[in-house]
C-alpha cells in the first residue's frame, strides 16, 4: 500500500505556481513571484503588477517557498490599479524631490479622466518648464529600471527619518500606530511610507503623463478599461473648486491629516470637530437654498444627483427644510416611478438587465408629468410596483403657488432626463463624498473608500446585507457611477460635499467586525483585508456627538429625518 511514496532527505529545490487557466510554472525555491510571471509575461495583454496567491495579495516581489494556487492581478483589476497608481505616486515623489529638494508635493484628489491633482509648495515658481523637467527625468528613471525596495523598519527608526527629513505630517501618522514596525519602499537613496503594495520597479510605470492646471498639477494614469494608454483630460473647474474649498477649510479647522484628527480625539476635542464639521454643512446647504430663493420664480425643478452613499436623501431633506424657512414649499417626485415596465427595460451585453440606463425610465411620461406641473395642471403620477414590475397609477399631484418640484435620482445631471423643460427653469445639483482629509501628502484617502465604508455599515444596518454581499455589488455600483453620474458632474449648477473630516474615526467600530466577518479566500476577503489595514490608522470614536440631522446619520442609524417629509 505504500509502494508509492517515500521519505526524501529535503524538500525539491523546485516549486509550483499553478494558474487558474490549469497552467503549472515551476521555478526555483524562493525566486520572486516577478520570476515566475517573467514566464508568460504577454505584452499584448495588460500588464502583470501582483498576484493573488492561495488567496491572498502578494507583490511581485514576494518569495515563492511552496507550491501555490495563484491568480494573476493586471492593471485591468482593482487591486492591479491602486498598485500602479500608488507606485506611480512613489517615483513622482522620487523625482520631484531630485529635481526641487526645497520644495513641497502634496497629492490632493482624483480627476475622473484618471489622474491624481497634486499641489506645489514652497517653490517661487512651478510652471510648464519646471513640469517638464519633473516628466522628463521621471521617464528617465522608468527607463533606468530602479528597484522599488520594500524594507520593514522599527517604528522608532521610521519615526526618527521622517522627523530628520521635516516631514511631520508622517510623524504625526504613525504617533498613534498599535504595531511595532513600518514598511517604507527605497528608491536610490528616496525612502517613504506608501499604504499598499507596489511594482518592483520603475520600469513598469511606462503609462503616465502630467498636465498643468490651475494651481498645481494632473498626474495622468491609464484608467483599467484601457491599462496602456493615457485618454484626454475633460476639465472639472467646480470640482476642483469643491475639494480646495474643504482643504482650506480642513486646515483652518487644524486638522489637514488623519495625525492631526487622531490629536484631536486623543485630547478630548472630538465633539468640537464634530460640531465645526456639521457647521460647515449646514452652511453650504444654507447657500445653496439662497441660490435658489433667488431665483425662485424661474427655478421650476431641483436635480438633485451623485454616486451611492452620498448621503442625497438627508441632503435633500436638510435642503427642504431650508426652502421652507425662505417661504417656499418643495414637492418631491421619486424617479423610480418613472421606470418602464419591465420587459422594457434594456439590456446590457450579458444580457441582463440595464436598471441603471437612462432608458429604463420612461422619459415622455417624465417630461410630460413636470411639464404639467408646473403648468397648475393636476396630473396623475404613476407608480412603479417593483414586485410586479409594472407602472400603474400613484398619487394624484397638483403644485400649490410657492411649490417647488424637487428630483433625485442618479440620471438628474443628464441634460436628457428633461429634455421637454427649458434648462433655465431647472437647478441643478451634484453630491458626493469629496474626501479631502489624507493620511499624509503623499497618501491619499479614496472617496470610494469612504462611501464605500458608508454602504458596509448602512446595507448591514438596514438591509441585512453582509459585508462580503455590499463589496460583491460595489464594483457593478461603480460601473453605473463612471457610465452615468461622473460625465455630468461639471453640468451641475452647485456641488455639495457631504464628506465629513470625522467619519472615518465613528465608521471604524461598526464596520471593522463587518469586514472581519468576510470568509478567508473570497475575493471580498482581500478588499475586507484591505480597508481594515486602512482603517489602522484611525482612532475610533462613538457616536454620542453625531447629531441626529447629520448625513452620517443615514448611515449610522438615528437620523430625525428618517421618516420626515415636508410633503404629508
Amino acid at each position: 500500500m505504500t509502494d508509492n511514496f517515500y521519505l526524501t532527505p529535503k524538500p525539491r529545490p523546485t516549486v509550483e505556481l499553478t494558474l487558474e487557466d490549469g497552467r503549472v510554472i515551476t521555478g526555483e525555491r524562493g525566486a520572486t513571484l516577478e520570476k515566475f510571471i517573467d514566464v508568460i509575461r504577454d505584452e499584448s495583454k495588460p500588464q502583470i503588477v501582483g498576484v493573488i496567491l492561495d488567496g491572498s495579495l502578494r507583490e511581485l516581489t514576494y518569495q515563492l517557498e511552496h507550491d501555490g494556487v495563484a491568480r494573476l492581478v493586471s492593471m485591468s483589476d482593482a487591486d492591479g490599479a491602486r498598485i500602479y497608481r500608488r507606485s506611480l505616486v512613489f517615483l513622482l515623489e522620487a523625482a520631484f524631490k531630485s529635481c526641487f529638494p526645497e520644495g513641497t508635493l502634496n497629492i490632493d484628489h482624483s480627476v475622473s479622466s484618471g489622474g491624481y491633482h497634486s499641489q506645489i509648495q514652497n517653490l517661487n515658481e512651478f510652471g510648464q518648464e519646471q513640469l517638464d523637467q519633473l516628466g522628463q527625468l521621471m521617464r528617465e528613471m522608468v527607463a533606468e529600471d530602479i528597484p522599488f525596495v520594500r524594507e520593514t523598519v522599527p517604528i522608532e527608526e521610521a519615526r526618527q527619518y521622517f522627523t530628520d527629513a521635516g516631514e511631520m505630517d508622517k510623524v504625526n501618522l504613525i504617533k498613534y500606530r498599535q504595531r511595532p514596525d513600518l514598511v517604507l519602499y527605497r528608491a536610490k537613496d528616496v525612502r517613504d511610507y506608501h499604504h499598499g503594495y507596489m511594482v518592483p520597479s520603475s520600469g513598469y510605470l511606462k503609462w503616465f503623463d502630467l498636465e498643468l492646471v490651475e494651481e498645481g498639477f494632473v498626474l495622468r494614469f491609464p484608467r483599467r478599461h484601457a491599462p496602456s494608454s493615457i485618454e484626454p483630460m475633460g476639465r472639472y473647474p467646480a470640482l476642483l473648486k469643491r475639494f480646495k474649498e474643504y482643504g482650506e477649510w480642513l486646515n483652518k479647522l487644524g486638522i489637514p491629516s488623519v495625525g492631526a484628527l487622531n490629536d484631536a480625539i486623543q485630547a478630548g476635542h472630538i465633539d468640537k470637530v464634530i460640531l465645526v464639521s456639521e457647521a460647515f454643512h449646514e452652511l453650504q446647504i444654507s447657500k445653496i437654498a439662497d441660490q435658489i430663493s433667488e431665483n425662485h420664480e424661474k427655478i421650476g425643478v431641483i436635480l438633485i444627483a451623485g454616486p451611492t452613499s452620498s448621503g442625497k436623501t438627508t441632503f435633500s431633506k436638510r435642503l427642504s427644510i431650508q426652502l421652507v424657512a425662505r417661504g417656499i414649499s418643495p414637492y418631491a417626485m421619486e424617479m423610480d416611478n418613472f421606470f418602464v415596465d419591465r420587459e422594457r427595460t434594456p439590456l446590457l451585453p450579458n444580457g441582463h438587465k440595464d436598471y441603471e440606463s437612462l432608458r429604463a425610465v420612461d422619459l415622455d411620461r417624465l417630461n410630460h408629468d413636470v411639464k404639467a406641473l408646473l403648468a397648475g395642471e393636476r396630473v396623475q403620477l404613476p407608480h412603479f410596483d417593483f414586485i410586479t414590475g409594472r407602472s400603474g397609477d400613484g398619487k394624484v399631484a397638483q403644485l400649490k403657488r410657492g411649490e417647488i418640484v424637487i428630483l433625485e435620482g442618479i440620471h438628474g445631471l443628464n441634460p436628457n432626463l428633461l429634455r421637454d423643460i427649458d434648462p433655465a427653469n431647472t437647478f441643478r445639483i451634484y453630491i458626493s463624498c469629496l474626501t479631502q482629509l489624507n493620511l499624509d501628502r503623499h497618501n491619499r484617502i479614496s472617496t470610494t473608500d469612504t462611501r464605500m465604508i458608508r454602504r458596509i455599515v448602512r446595507d448591514a444596518r438596514d438591509r441585512g446585507y453582509s459585508a462580503s454581499q455590499t463589496i460583491a455589488r460595489w464594483e457593478a455600483v461603480r460601473g453605473g457611477e463612471k457610465e452615468h453620474i461622473f460625465p455630468y458632474q461639471e453640468h451641475a449648477d452647485v456641488m455639495f460635499n457631504s464628506a465629513l473630516a470625522y467619519e472615518i474615526s465613528t465608521l471604524k467600530p461598526l464596520v471593522e467586525p463587518l469586514l472581519r466577518q468576510v470568509s478567508f479566500g473570497t475575493p471580498e476577503h482581500i478588499e475586507a483585508k484591505r480597508l481594515l489595514k486602512f482603517l489602522e490608522w484611525f482612532l475610533p470614536t462613538t457616536t454620542e456627538f453625531v447629531p441626529d440631522n447629520s448625513i452620517l446619520r443615514e448611515f449610522i442609524g438615528g437620523s430625525i429625518l428618517t421618516d420626515f417629509s415636508m410633503w404629508q
